[in-house]
């Protein structure tokens, strides 16, 4: 009889423990489940883009009277790009914010629509996001678990800074050129004609005072805020790749979150890009003024002859759908008509 007592208690006490946690944490809304979302970037808390996110996350944790808390690690606290990723796709209560190659993990043709020398402005990108065509990747990374809040935090274009001024393919012939490890980058660099090599950022700076590389390619907030200025002068506009940022959730998450919550992230989410990329246009402006104030000179190139040279780029990733690239300058031929 004692058995039969301690195993019908003990019963009790699990089915109380298993109720206890399938109950919802009610939030300053009740009734409602409080949502916690641990949001891992790599930008640090000075740069533009940290600060944009912790801006939509106080608009959103406001918004919604405390129910939705977007905690925002900057600075790799968190696992950020490939790891960031395997967090949204495997259902954690995750955003992941790093560049369109991870998402490009799963749906190639991301990789593709941030190719090189595609878009003359930013406006150009951002119709680009809104057209058939990324809808349509957009769907396909859904199936694979990962639900896209925005492709829009833009942090610049990226040029070279070199020692010498370069006009043509031609003038980065032999030219060591500090890359991410990055494929994309790689082929982009070498069809430029320059010798691409991967180096870690954090070296960037003592490996061209030791001839490891002899320059370097980012953004010009970039090349202000490293100071790397400092042992190069000769900025060439470029202009080869775009730097942006995607912002992804977990589709399980997703839907598992009221009408109303999904309406206030995403609007927030949206009108924080918007917010972000305006003030990168104007910081953009102010670092140009800065480092030519500091020695830096600044040289336009021949766009046509480089772009003529990276357009080879999309035909070196097999995984990338045949004629993309002839898509893609469909959409923004359509897109320049307007």
């Amino acid at each position: 009889m004692k058995k039969i007592f301690k195993m019908l208690t003990l019963m009790l006490a699990a089915i109380m423990l298993f109720a206890s946690c399938g109950k919802k944490e009610e939030g300053a809304t009740k009734g409602e489940e409080k949502v916690v979302i641990k949001l891992s970037t790599k930008f640090v808390e000075d740069e533009q883009t940290a600060k944009s996110l912790k801006r939509v996350a106080e608009k959103i944790l406001e918004r919604s009277n405390g129910n939705i808390e977007i905690q925002v690690y900057p600075g790799g606290q968190l696992p950020i790009g490939k790891d960031s990723m395997e967090q949204v796709v495997s259902g954690a209560n995750w955003i992941s914010v790093d560049g369109l190659n991870f998402i490009g993990d799963y749906v190639p043709d991301f990789n593709a629509i941030n190719g090189p020398m595609l878009y003359k402005n930013f406006d150009e990108y951002l119709a680009m996001t809104q057209s058939d065509l990324v809808k349509k990747l957009k769907a396909e990374a859904e199936k694979k678990q990962i639900k896209v809040l925005s492709l829009d935090y833009l942090f610049g274009f990226r040029s070279m800074l070199t020692d010498k001024e370069v006009k043509v393919p031609e003038d980065l012939n032999g030219v060591k050129v500090r890359v991410p490890t990055s494929q994309l980058y790689m082929y982009t660099l070498e069809a430029m004609g320059a010798n691409p090599t991967p180096l870690p950022f954090t070296e960037v700076y003592s490996g061209i005072q030791q001839g490891v590389v002899d320059g370097l390619e980012g953004s010009l907030m970039t090349i202000y805020g490293t100071k790397i200025y400092e042992v190069r002068k000769q900025v060439s506009l470029t202009n080869h790749l775009l730097g942006v940022s995607a912002v992804s959730i977990s589709k399980q998450v997703w839907e598992g979150l009221t009408e109303e919550q999904r309406t206030i992230i995403q609007e927030e989410f949206d009108a924080g890009a918007k917010y972000n990329n305006d003030v990168t246009v104007e910081l953009e402006k102010e670092y140009k003024v800065k480092l030519e104030e500091l020695g830096v000179k600044f040289n336009e190139v021949d766009l046509a002859a480089f772009n003529k040279e990276t357009s080879k780029v999309f035909s070196k990733f097999p995984k990338w759908t045949p004629g993309i690239y002839d898509e893609i300058m469909s959409e923004l031929e359509v897109i320049r008509s307007k």
